[in-house]
């Protein structure tokens, strides 16, 4: 489509900031608001950003760090850094060659890479780059559909589902409605082909994605779905957009292997709290039953060190590797997976940390809100 790009990223790159700076100069506007936007009037994404910069972590001194290490666990499998890929949907807007163009840099990067059922490019082909590829499940209203996809991913190769439980219908994207956003006809979502047109057919003042997402979700996703999918797959099971403490706990109770805290990037409930605001009573709420990652708002190792210090075993990155395959395509994702490692051994060793388990014994209090990510004093 003639979507990203410019060329790799280099010597002017030093911060995620400046890879999305990059995308931003060569998307389409529509586009670049669909990527970057939130719900309603925007506060849960500012929010998200604002309460990141809060939180300051108590560096350790006197700590041998010349060993210190990024490598972890997620699920069960070795990682090189205690990070995912997150699910975005239709990559092709932003990338030519779509998913596997970000899948191969998560697999170089070794951390796993999330496929969205919206994924423009089948899961077949994402898992055939190679990689730790997770399937991410929106709950369908055929039920059928729904258990038929996660078949596909058991059969693809993929290494676990994650069912998103915070979307029973999209949420009101101000950005789309006021563009009248649809998919450009080349553009489509690769496992939900019967609705495609109504995603590609533009409305003034209507999202044509929204209306898209309506006709195919189920608003009547609950724990008795949860308890189905258990019961249907053999891989390990992720719930995420878990914010309150009590479903943390049920999450837990019902034998998931992990839950996201999760806000979908300020995308879906406006004035819904921070994520990482509700990450450590998420945490002690789980109690050790499953794995607690998090997303929304991660921009930099800093706050990947922050995450873990207040009990997360991870966290997912999502619009910056897209911004990344939009600025230069796999090499831009890749670029923007290598930064995050290297901000994270920095931050590690700089607080007096040999690994990620000693990040998870910091101590942390709150402060005022300082500059954004990347910002120089």
């Amino acid at each position: 489509m003639g979507r990203p790009g410019a060329d790799a990223p280099g010597g002017t790159v030093h911060a995620l900031a400046d890879v999305e700076l990059a995308a931003a100069a060569v998307l389409p506007p529509g586009v670049r608001d669909f990527v970057a936007g939130g719900s309603g009037a925007e506060t849960t994404l500012r929010a998200n950003r604002a309460a990141l910069d809060r939180v300051c972590v108590v560096p350790r001194a006197l700590r041998d760090v010349s060993g210190c290490t990024t490598e972890s666990t997620l699920l069960g499998r070795p990682v090189a850094m205690p990070v995912a890929v997150a699910p975005v949907a239709y990559h092709r807007l932003v990338c030519a060659e779509g998913e596997p163009a970000a899948a191969r840099a998560a697999g170089a990067a070794g951390v796993p890479f999330t496929a969205s059922t919206l994924s423009s490019v089948p899961i077949e082909e994402i898992t055939g780059v190679g990689g730790t590829v997770w399937f991410q499940l929106y709950w369908l209203r055929d039920t059928g559909r729904t258990l038929d996809l996660v078949r596909r991913a058991e059969d693809a190769g993929c290494a676990a589902v994650m069912l998103t439980v915070d979307v029973p219908w999209m949420g009101r994207r101000l950005r789309d409605v006021r563009n009248g956003f649809a998919l450009p006809q080349d553009v489509r979502a690769a496992h939900l082909a019967a609705a495609e047109s109504t995603a590609h057919r533009r409305r003034g003042g209507a999202s044509a994605v929204a209306a898209h997402t309506a006709e195919a979700f189920s608003p009547a996703v609950t724990w008795e779905s949860v308890a189905v999918l258990r019961a249907h797959t053999r891989l390990p099971l992720v719930l995420k957009g878990v914010l309150d403490a009590r479903d943390a706990r049920r999450a837990a109770e019902s034998g998931v292997d992990a839950i996201v805290v999760s806000n979908h990037g300020g995308r879906q409930l406006d004035g819904a709290v921070a994520s990482i605001d509700a990450l450590p009573d998420a945490v002690a709420a789980a109690g050790g039953g499953c794995e607690v990652l998090m997303d929304s708002g991660v921009r930099s190792g800093t706050d990947v060190l922050r995450a873990l210090a207040l009990g997360a075993h991870g966290v997912l990155v999502g619009r910056p590797v897209l911004w990344g395959a939009a600025a230069a395509g796999e090499a831009g994702a890749r670029r923007v997976l290598e930064l995050l490692g290297e901000e994270l051994r920095d931050s590690l060793g700089l607080s007096g940390c040999t690994d990620v388990a000693d990040a998870r014994e910091l101590r942390t209090v709150r402060g005022a809100t300082v500059g954004a990510p990347g910002a120089v004093p």
